[in-house]
């Protein structure tokens, strides 16, 4: 019997370390990372509206529709004061001018506090409209906060 038992393999025990499972959880993570970090661009602070470039040379005075820090729209004629009014009277107003005039120019001066929903909002009211030549003034000093 002794000798039965004796007959056995002693295995020896392996001194090294299995490294396929850090491997796996290192791609895992690079998995992630590479998922991740193009989102974190999305993320970009920006302060606008200032710009250096030049004004375009124009013949005729555009329409400007202003955009007040609290939202409300006004439109204002070449040569006259800005006069308050909502979308839908502004979107009247810029219908009757464009079937005067197919190249009527028309900008959206929106103030620097603004939210961005209602810049999209007035340019939505001119696009509907019928206008097509839209443009967006920015102030062009140097002084961007």
């Amino acid at each position: 019997m002794m000798s039965g038992i004796s007959r056995r393999k002693k295995r020896k025990l392996k001194s090294e370390i299995n490294v396929v499972p850090y491997i796996d959880v290192m791609l895992v993570l690079l998995i992630i990372f590479m998922v991740t970090a193009p989102l974190l661009t999305l993320s970009t602070d920006v302060n606008l509206p200032t710009s250096r470039a030049k004004a375009l040379e124009s013949r005729k005075d555009p329409v400007v529709v202003v955009v007040s820090a609290d939202g409300q729209l006004a439109l204002q004629l070449p040569k006259d004061k800005p006069k308050a009014m909502d979308a839908a009277t502004l979107q009247a107003q810029l219908a009757a001018i464009v079937a005067q005039d197919k190249e009527a120019r028309v900008v959206v001066a929106g103030d620097r506090d603004v939210p961005y929903q209602k810049i999209m909002d007035a340019i939505d009211a001119i696009k509907q409209a019928k206008v097509e030549k839209v443009g967006l003034i920015s102030d062009s000093g140097g002084n961007a906060r």
